[in-house]
């Protein structure tokens, strides 16, 4: 329902590139341009800069951003919230989730309530903890799926599921051999992290704080914003991780990787998250009771 180009403009604006908003948007790049000079011309302002190897937002294309996100938000709440007025469960669901939960888990439960609902049309964006907090907080996103509760004011927090945490390496690096391995014995090996805002990289840092071992001690290698990264570098035999253990299941059956458990054993929760401060639509309502039950299901 929101007006065409303004949902032109926010593709090519998150996108910073009209070739890759115009595949987004199965449009056509000329098609893609022209909205965005009428744009500039109903605004009489220039929303990009143009210049050799990209673009880039002007102050007025940041401004216009910011609202376009809100506006465009609104719409797709008004679509929803039509919907249940005729009794139809449809319309869009903005879904966020940090990596390893939209890598390893998150497919299958969209995946089953897309064939219990046809006409939602299920939307994931994927980011670390805190990016999909924040952007759960600004209603850019209906719901969250991360690895730490919210901290931010205005959201609430569901657990969901409770996972093992566990180190992995290579099957020769010098770690391989042992049953199980202490957060002290650990402060002597090279350690591959995953980066800031991650909540498992928080809940790692916490145990390491806990059991008198400070964090920025830790001989750390290489930080990596996915967990899938974070496995390829293991695999190298460049240092350990600390990862859940679900996420190496099949390295592990093929012997890429092996899994030491910690001593004492570290155990996280993963949450949902969504606004309090808001109309909360029947839909987003009925996700958040399905994911919780199948992610719990799925941890058996």
């Amino acid at each position: 329902m929101a007006d065409r180009r303004l949902q032109v403009f926010h593709a090519v604006a998150k996108h910073l590139s009209f070739t890759r908003a115009a595949d987004a948007l199965f449009m056509t790049q000329p098609a893609v341009t022209f909205q965005i000079k009428q744009l500039e011309v109903q605004y009489g302002t220039r929303l990009f800069e143009r210049r050799h190897g990209g673009i880039s937002l002007t102050p007025a294309g940041e401004l216009m951003l910011s609202y376009a996100g809100r506006i465009l938000a609104l719409s797709d709440e008004l679509e929803t919230r039509l919907g249940e007025m005729t009794g139809e469960m449809r319309g869009p669901l903005l879904v966020g989730a940090s990596s390893s939960i939209a890598e390893f888990m998150l497919p299958r439960v969209l995946g089953e309530f897309n064939a219990l609902y046809p006409q939602v049309r299920a939307r994931l964006s994927v980011a670390n903890s805190e990016s999909i907090e924040s952007r759960v907080a600004e209603h850019m996103l209906d719901i969250g799926l991360i690895g730490m509760p919210a901290k931010l004011s205005g959201l609430a927090s569901r657990s969901c599921r409770e996972e093992e945490l566990v180190v992995i390496c290579a099957p020769d690096y010098p770690l391989a051999g042992m049953a199980s391995v202490t957060p002290k014995l650990l402060a002597d090996y090279e350690f591959i992290s995953r980066e800031p805002g991650s909540g498992t990289r928080a809940v790692v840092e916490a145990y390491f704080s806990a059991h008198q071992v400070e964090p920025h001690l830790l001989k750390t290698q290489m930080e990596l914003g996915s967990t899938e990264a974070l496995k390829g570098v293991v695999a190298t035999g460049l240092g350990f991780a600390i990862v859940p253990r679900t996420v190496v299941d099949k390295e592990l059956r093929l012997g890429e990787l092996v899994a030491i458990a910690l001593q004492p054993p570290l155990k996280h929760s993963l949450y949902l998250i969504y606004p309090q401060d808001r109309f909360q639509s029947r839909l987003a309502m009925t996700f958040v009771e399905f994911a919780a039950s199948r992610l719990k299901e799925f941890a058996a």
